[in-house]
């Protein structure tokens, strides 16, 4: 096989369709640029899960003065009503499943809320009396959250239980909407670029239908008739891959790390070693597209 007259072949097939060319980079740009950010939006959800999940509790919330009657008809919780709960926190039914659990008094949830909400008005409203004293209760497996619930709930003194997981259960919802909708996006971009990358090989085969007849002619395989028009499809969509790449890779360091990082420290955020486990998903991804987008459209509509 001549591979000069190949290359040959795949640059004028190129300059001949400049401005469809940059129309399969543009729209082969913007669907892998929506691939990317929808896998590392999943690797940033994953990793917020293994954060937040490992440090989830379960929040034991005893009565106090301002408890609505029906739920705690005595007021208040007295000191053996804590006893009460502690002891059941210790017994062999339940200390299997808890890897340890700490106390928050009236004056230590006050503390904790006022760091919580530094700066907000509504810090100056709030008294140590009105925030429940708390026993919160680590997990050995943050699954077993339902078991302390179950327990503690209707209990004498116990204004409620709440998982912490169930708050993030509908953060995680929201992100996992989100990232559906970026791949939503991203399938119709990616059959938009298959469309435009198999009208713009049809449209470079069509120009030079008088040279295809002669390499026919001639004895030219049907591959080394195709593949300088798969090649430019394949060259075009990888251009447009590694801008992807490099935009994806850009919003995880300057926006992710440089800004979200700084603002949410509480949190863990992915890096650049997520995104660089991305591009090569990217580039691979949009080769193959072009190049079974133009194959397709040589086998299907080129006539010689």
């Amino acid at each position: 096989m001549r591979w000069g007259f190949v290359l040959s072949e795949i640059r004028q097939g190129l300059r001949r369709n400049m401005s469809m060319v940059i129309s399969v980079i543009l729209v082969t740009f913007v669907s892998m640029t929506f691939v990317g950010t929808a896998l590392v939006l999943q690797l940033q959800i994953g990793q917020m899960k293994n954060y937040w999940y490992d440090r989830a509790q379960v929040a034991v919330y005893l009565c106090d003065a301002i408890s609505p009657q029906t739920v705690c008809p005595q007021g208040e919780s007295s000191p053996d009503v804590k006893a009460a709960v502690e002891a059941k926190l210790k017994s062999p039914t339940l200390k299997p499943y808890i890897q340890n659990y700490y106390f928050e008094n009236h004056e230590q949830a006050y503390k904790q809320f006022q760091q919580q909400f530094k700066g907000n008005a509504v810090a100056k409203y709030v008294t140590a009396n009105q925030l429940n004293e708390t026993f919160w209760v680590k997990l050995k497996n943050a699954n077993d959250g339902e078991i302390i619930t179950e327990s503690f709930t209707g209990q004498a003194g116990v204004e409620q239980v709440r998982d912490q997981r169930t708050y993030l259960d509908q953060i995680f919802s929201i992100l996992n909407a989100a990232s559906l909708t970026a791949i939503s996006i991203a399938a119709l971009m990616l059959v938009s670029a298959a469309l435009l990358i198999s009208t713009t090989i049809r449209l470079s085969a069509f120009s030079r239908r008088r040279e295809l007849g002669i390499m026919r002619l001639v004895g030219a395989s049907n591959f080394f008739i195709q593949l300088p028009f798969v090649l430019e499809g394949v060259v075009a969509a990888t251009v447009g891959s590694l801008l992807a790449v490099g935009t994806v890779t850009g919003l995880v360091q300057f926006f992710v790390q440089g800004f979200l990082a700084q603002q949410l420290p509480f949190t863990s955020f992915v890096g650049i070693g997520d995104a660089l486990l991305v591009a090569p998903v990217l580039v691979l991804a949009g080769m193959l597209l072009a190049w079974f987008a133009s194959l397709f459209a040589i086998r299907r509509y080129l006539r010689i």
